[in-house]
């Protein structure tokens, strides 16, 4: 089956499996998507809703966040973890809508790339979730997930999957696509549990599930073994 064959059908899985799934972490601004995807760096998004509702409540705008200290904005997001470096993005950024954006984030993808602390993932999930634009958010879930499946071959660098990606997912799917995969790599396609494979809508497309049935059956045997 050629990749973008597998891609369309596993589109259409996801997306009947997850209907309504969006992005996890809560905003009403686009200015608290980009302060929130930051703080989401080795962090889960359960932990950052509840960790910005002090930071926007103490700052309630990008002016207001622009002119904390550094320091005053590590105080609350330290259980984020990384919180110096991360506190360190989030002053430089905010500075830089006020100084040179009109405090406005901008919906051009190279610009959203010149703020502190912005990469492709980042840019890629304001560019869909805000401005609803064509976009492929490539976190640690899409990348397990597309190698596991089978729509790239044994690669983890961001980019070059979300370029490989883009040539087999239509752009309109991009976003929600990228969503869905979130879903199912927390819920069924697990990375520190043995994968769900026996409840995976995505069994027969799936790429890797013959190895892992295999496995799992291997230790079926063993176990009876150790029975007998």
């Amino acid at each position: 089956m050629r990749k973008k064959e597998r891609a369309a059908i596993v589109i259409k899985r996801l997306k009947e499996e997850y209907p309504d799934a969006d992005c996890t972490l809560d905003y009403n601004e686009a200015w608290k998507l980009l302060v929130s995807v930051r703080l989401a760096a080795q962090c889960t998004d359960e932990r950052v809703n509840v960790i910005v509702k002090d930071l926007f409540a103490r700052y309630p705008g990008v002016d207001a966040l622009a002119q904390a200290s550094p320091e005053e904005i590590e105080e609350i997001v330290r259980p984020c973890g990384l919180g110096k470096s991360k506190a360190r993005d989030i002053s430089k950024c905010m500075r830089m809508l006020r100084d040179e954006y009109d405090s406005k984030v901008p919906d051009n993808f190279d610009d959203l790339l010149k703020l502190p602390g912005v990469g492709r993932k980042s840019a890629n999930l304001i560019m869909g979730d805000v401005f609803g634009k064509p976009a492929i958010v490539t976190d640690t879930h899409c990348i397990r997930l597309c190698n596991r499946i089978g729509l790239v071959d044994n690669e983890k660098n961001p980019k070059k999957v979300e370029m490989a990606l883009w040539k087999i997912i239509p752009p309109e799917e991009g976003g929600d696509f990228c969503h869905r995969l979130v879903y199912h790599g927390r819920e069924v396609c697990t990375a520190r549990t043995t994968p769900h494979c026996e409840k995976c809508c995505l069994q027969d497309v799936c790429k890797a599930y013959p190895a892992y049935a295999k496995q799992k059956n291997e230790r079926k045997r063993i176990v009876s073994l150790k029975k007998m």
